[in-house]
């Protein structure tokens, strides 16, 4: 840092104060009893201001630049306008002190030695407070929130805008310390500063990191130098009021210096900052730089000196010949004012130098002064080094980092070989005191630069060498070298250039030239030298032959490429120069000093920042491919060019035929498709190919130079190579042209590829038409199809030859597809493929033809009956499904499909088509019992699906009655069926038959019909199943009412056995038998009441057809004669048996059949002979004439008045008003819904 006075002007009277104009182009002066204004750019004095009759101590502008007020001893202040105009007076009881104006509200302070006042524009009157010590200095915070006083008597008085004391500070020397001068850092993020202070060396501690926050209602305090709390006094109750909540969001610094020679800093709350600066003068002044980074202190040692923020001393400014009273910075600038005892005002600007070092992509620069930055180039990254005293200079080299201070000079490392790591630690201190020009820092020395002299000394201190030179040492660079033993290049003010060895005494000269050297680099091989002179010429060496290689202008700085040799970049002018070879310079615009280059990085010292700078290495390597250098513009690109620039080197690489080189360029752009060609290139090439006009021309094509690569293909021979190409490319024109007049063969491919070509841009009638010409009818075909041309397939599939059989079947899938069955019936006779024909029948649902067809060709009786069976089931018709499947001989399909339509219907709460589906299953299984491996099992199917199918037909009954709120069955039907259900029940019911529902309904027909008993049970069997919870409350209902109900059954109820005429109980624990003679009761399969019928045997040796004749002969039957007599006289009427007949003999021979021995538990059956069945009148006698394996079964009715009818279909037996009632309703069989007009039984 320098200063340089700009201009001084002398006033012959004290200067006490100075105060400059917010814009900075004025400088109102306190000169004895008037106000000076100067011009600040070349010190012009404006016009003196009289209005004061004595001394004035003070002056002060506003912020806003409108006004500013000077303080007198005459115990007045004078508001003055920016136009130099007084607008107003008023006065202190003592003499002015200081003036400052509130940053914000424009609010002015005015301290007296007794008193200070606030006054606004807003307000008529000053409001003042008294005050017991001289105040001597007063400052505003930057919100102006608080007003700091200092006193006299070394107290520090913070106040609230309205006057109040919020914060008192005590100094430790007290009145032997007044304090003379304060001033908060003007920057709001002063106080970070502070908080990240990091304690680098333990001698020196920066800050007390053990402070509190400031507390969130700050009361009226008092505080010791040190900081620490002293005492709190308790306020009144109206400063409870008139605190300030927001105090603690506020950490302005202020800055206190005394004449106990010391500087000091504090926060708002009082809390000193670190410790007391000594200073060794009285300080009269102090001011801040505008954004805060620097102090000025000016006093009793007759000089301004430069501190930073946190009073580390800079500098000198400027010495003087008296005490200096004021300093003031210049707004937004590096120019001060000081003023003087002896009436002197000197302007100075400072200039503060650039220190700081580089090497390759790291570098380090001076901050503030006294910290360095280290910042990494290619990662942005930057780390900051504290070193608390003025940095003097900078060297950095590898890992090695040099920093001088004044009295020493520190040595760094980097914690770790990454490079990338900005970890730095103290490595060694030299602690002595040098002066030098230029500093450089070595693996293991440093190099100290002093005028003419190089000395090199270790890390310890210690001198091991010294160079003496010619002239001055204008340039010094490290250019590496193994640790210990690197070289240094060095430039002289008398054109010589020498290479130095830090291990080596003796200086090397590498050449002198005619002028002065500026700057210097060395290129990567060390075979190159670059050096800028005083006349800014850049000039070119080879350092073996010292020959001069080429020079250019306008150069202030050099720099070789660390990657390429032959690279070089200069600036000068506002330009950077970029070099290649012996190539024209390219240019491009930067301002700033080039100091390296790396790869495509330039990194450029602009002012007092460094930067990289991104630069496309594209004019360079454009150059070499002008050349057709490829190996250099490869090596040119991989510093850093655009993706446009490697697809363009890559392109002329290849038309080189420089394959290695392109296949570089070619990876970095990720170009596959010329990567493929160049592999497949490189591979012919090992197979012996050699003809380089054929690899040329396949690089033509690839870039599309048709025309080019067909007339290298011609010349090398391969004409099909340029016909292929243009096929590809549907050029067929130029195909055409190109074969002249050619094969038959390769026309009829060019006409295929057009056609190919016009399918693909959507011209299908065309393709068509040139498929046809060229035999390429499938393709045609496939079109036609697509397209839904039927009539174009007809006419392919008529002039198509019966041995084209693929051509054909298409055209028969396209006649299909397009539902057009005839014609694919057409197409598949005109080839003979009858399985297709029988397959298309069966796909379109044509089954007349399709029966034909099996009718002439056995052999696809199962491709035609096995699709029909199913067709038919889908849609309900499963007599035709299970007649088809029979057909088709698939009986287990059949019982397959209905076991799964029963089992839906039994889930789906469809109980009467379960019984149909169930019968429908039994008789299935009896036709397939016919068959003896499966007779058995079958047979068991048989019964089982009859039981079902009996079950579930009882049960729809049932399940209507509980399930839907009206029901169509009379209160007997639904007893008879719920006690059938509950006799023929087996411990675990099929799959939805409800015992509950079952004895729920029996219980509640039982009640209505006077069978109180079996209610009464039905009632208590349902207390042990689990009941629902809808039938919950009627059955807990009927099982009490019943209760009250006779315990017996009504003996109308009461089944009779019609063979042995035993009353059977209601509920009978051996089923539907009889209880005495075991006979199997048989019932009505409507009503479900016992009918009148005994099943008889026939003897062994009488079929069924003879015992048919046998019946059906009726032979006449005995009249029977009466064997009751009857007498009548007066008074009575007598009925008398005549005992005397033979009571036992009986004219019908059945009837002595019917007679068992009584208690037998074994069933007796009937068995007739043929007598008896002669006997037998036909009507009386019922068949049910199953089909084998099974035997007929023969019934006798008992009871002949009373007519039953037998379905003939499903057997079932019925009351004859009932059938014909129910085949009224439903005009076929309740249980088997065969219609009536059925024929087939």
């Amino acid at each position: 840092m320098r200063a340089v006075l700009t201009w001084r002007d002398k006033a012959e009277v004290c200067i006490y104060d100075l105060a400059f104009k917010p814009d900075g182009t004025q400088l109102i002066v306190a000169a004895g009893n008037r106000l000076l204004v100067y011009d600040t750019s070349d010190g012009t004095l404006i016009q003196p201001l009289k209005g004061h009759k004595d001394t004035v101590y003070c002056v002060a502008y506003a912020k806003d630049g409108k006004r500013f007020a000077s303080g007198s001893a005459d115990k007045s202040v004078i508001i003055w306008t920016s136009k130099l105009e007084g607008i107003l007076k008023y006065t202190h009881n003592d003499s002015i002190q200081c003036v400052s104006y509130n940053p914000i509200t424009h609010q002015l302070a005015s301290c007296s030695s007794s008193d200070f006042g606030l006054w606004s524009p807003e307000q008529k009157s000053v409001f003042k407070n008294k005050s017991s010590i001289k105040i001597t200095c007063c400052s505003w915070t930057n919100d102006g929130q608080y007003l700091a006083l200092g006193m006299f008597n070394g107290i520090i008085s913070i106040r609230n805008k309205n006057g109040e004391e919020k914060v008192k500070i005590e100094r430790p020397g007290g009145s032997l310390s007044p304090i003379w001068s304060i001033c908060w850092n003007p920057s709001s993020r002063w106080e970070n500063f502070w908080m990240n202070r990091e304690n680098e060396d333990d001698e020196e501690v920066i800050v007390n990191r053990y402070f509190q926050e400031i507390p969130s209602a700050l009361k009226s305090a008092v505080y010791s130098s040190q900081g620490s709390e002293a005492e709190e006094e308790e306020p009144d109750e109206e400063d409870d009021s008139l605190r300030d909540d927001n105090l603690e969001e506020h950490n302005d610094i202020l800055a206190v210096a005394d004449w106990g020679q010391k500087l000091s800093f504090y926060q708002l709350s009082g809390k000193q900052i670190g410790k007391d600066r000594s200073l060794t003068f009285d300080p009269c002044c102090l001011s801040y730089f505008t954004k805060g980074e620097y102090i000025l202190l000016g006093g009793s040692d007759k000089q301004v000196s430069l501190f930073t923020k946190d009073g580390v001393r800079l500098g000198t400014v400027g010495e003087q010949n008296s005490w200096v009273w004021t300093c003031k910075v210049k707004p937004d600038s590096n120019y001060v004012v000081v003023g003087c005892q002896d009436g002197t005002i000197s302007f100075y600007q400072l200039i503060f130098s650039t220190v700081h070092g580089l090497y390759k992509d790291r570098y380090a620069y001076r901050d503030s002064m006294t910290d360095v930055i280290v910042q990494h180039l290619i990662t942005e990254q930057k780390v900051r080094i504290k070193c608390k005293e003025l940095v003097k200079k900078i060297a950095i080299y590898k890992n090695r980092l040099a920093i001088q201070l004044p009295e020493k000079i520190l040595i760094y490392e980097l914690y770790s070989d990454d490079s990338s790591d900005m970890h730095y630690r103290v490595k060694e201190k030299i602690v002595k005191k040098f002066e030098c020009n230029l500093l450089v820092v070595c693996a293991d020395h440093i190099i100290l630069c002093q005028e003419k002299r190089l000395q090199c000394l270790s890390f310890s201190g210690v001198k091991e060498r010294e160079w003496q030179m010619e002239s001055l040492i204008r340039y010094i660079k490290v250019i590496g070298g193994p640790p210990g033993r690197e070289g240094l290049l060095v430039g002289l003010k008398n054109g010589q250039i020498l290479k130095i060895f830090v291990d080596n005494p003796f200086a090397i000269i590498l050449l002198k030239q005619a002028t002065a050297v500026r700057c210097l680099d060395m290129s990567a091989s060390r075979k190159k030298l670059a050096v800028v002179d005083e006349n800014d010429m850049c000039l070119v060496y080879d350092i073996h032959t010292k020959e001069l290689l080429f020079q250019e202008p306008n150069a202030n700085s050099v720099a070789w490429n660390t990657q390429c040799e032959d690279m070089l970049c200069f600036s000068g002018g506002g330009y950077l120069n970029i070099k290649a070879s012996t190539f024209p310079v390219h240019q491009q615009k930067l301002q700033g000093f080039v100091v390296g280059y790396h790869g495509s990085k330039i990194f450029c010292l602009h002012v007092f920042s460094m930067s990289a700078v991104e630069v496309p290495q594209s004019a360079p390597m454009y150059q070499y491919l002008d050349r057709k250098m490829f190996k250099e513009a490869y090596q040119i690109a991989c510093l850093g060019v655009t993706d446009t620039d490697w697809r363009e080197l890559a392109m002329e690489a290849l038309e080189g035929l420089e394959f290695e080189t392109a296949k570089k360029a070619f990876t970095r752009v990720q170009d596959l498709r010329y990567l493929e060609l160049i592999n497949s290139i490189e591979e012919r090439k090992k197979r012996g190919e050699t003809n380089n006009d054929l690899f040329l021309a396949d690089v033509f094509s690839y870039q599309g130079k048709f025309h080019e690569a067909a007339k290298l293909y011609k010349r090398s021979g391969h004409e099909n190579l340029a016909l292929e190409m243009y096929t590809d490319l549907r050029m067929f024109d130029y195909a055409k042209d190109f074969l002249e007049s050619g094969d038959p063969k390769e026309t009829k491919m060019l006409i295929t590829k057009q056609a190919d070509w016009a399918r693909n841009i959507n011209e299908p009638k065309a393709a068509v038409e040139m498929y046809i010409s060229a035999g390429e009818h499938i393709k045609a075909i496939e079109i036609s199809g697509d397209h839904g041309w039927v009539d174009t397939l007809i006419d392919i599939a008529r002039k198509l030859d019966k041995a084209e059989r693929e051509p054909l079947l298409m055209c028969a899938y396209y006649f299909k597809k397009l539902d057009n069955p005839g014609y694919a019936a057409e197409t598949y006779l005109k080839i003979g493929d009858l399985k297709s024909l029988v397959q298309l029948h069966v796909e379109t649902q044509r089954w007349d033809e399709a029966f034909a067809l099996g009718e002439k060709h056995p052999e696809f009786k199962d491709d035609i009956y096995v699709p029909y069976a199913q067709w038919l089931a889908e849609n309900d018709r499963f007599e035709e499904a299970q007649k088809a499947f029979h057909k088709a001989g698939r009986q287990q399909e059949a019982v397959q499909v209905l076991e799964q339509l029963t089992h839906n219907a039994v889930v789906e709460n469809r109980f009467n088509d379960a019984a149909y589906y169930y019968w429908m299953l039994s008789m299935q299984c009896l036709d397939i019992a016919q068959d003896p491996a499966q007779k058995d099992a079958m047979l068991n199917k048989f019964h089982h699906f009859q039981h079902l199918a009996e079950l579930y037909h009882g049960y729809h009954a049932i399940h209507q009655y509980t399930e839907e709120p009206f029901s169509s069955h009379l209160p007997e039907t639904l007893f008879n069926i719920s006690r059938f259900l509950l006799h023929s029940l087996t411990k675990d019911p099929p799959l939805g038959i409800s015992k509950v529902k079952t004895l729920f309904t029996l219980a509640k027909q039982s009640k209505a019909l006077g069978a109180y008993k079996l209610a009464r049970h039905a009632y208590d069997k349902l207390q042990g199943l689990h009941i629902p919870a809808r039938f919950q409350k009627s059955i807990e209902l009927g099982s009490l009412t019943i209760r009250s109900k006779p315990f017996h059954d009504s003996e109308e109820l009461v089944p009779l056995c019609y063979r042995c005429s035993t009353n059977n109980p209601l509920l009978n624990n051996l089923g539907n038998v009889c209880i005495n003679c075991r006979q199997p009761f048989v019932f009505s399969a409507s009503s479900y009441e016992v009918l009148h019928l005994v099943e008889f045997y026939l003897e062994e040796g009488i079929t069924d057809e003879e015992a048919v004749s046998l019946i059906d002969l009726e032979a006449p039957r005995h009249k029977h004669e009466n064997k009751w007599q009857e007498t009548t006289s007066n008074n009575s009427q007598t009925l008398r048996l005549d005992e005397t007949m033979d009571s036992v003999r009986d004219d019908d021979p059945f009837t002595s059949k019917l007679i068992f021995e009584q208690g037998g538990s074994e069933f007796v059956p009937v068995v007739v002979s043929r007598s008896v069945l002669r006997s037998m009148s036909r009507r009386d006698v019922l068949i049910k004439r199953w089909p084998p394996p099974l035997q007929w079964q023969y019934f006798r009715s008992l009871l002949p008045d009373a007519s039953i009818t037998m379905c003939p279909s499903c057997f079932q037996m019925f009351h004859s008003e009932d059938y014909e009632l129910l085949v009224l309703q439903h005009t076929c069989c309740p249980y088997c819904r065969r219609r009536i007009d059925d024929p087939s039984t």
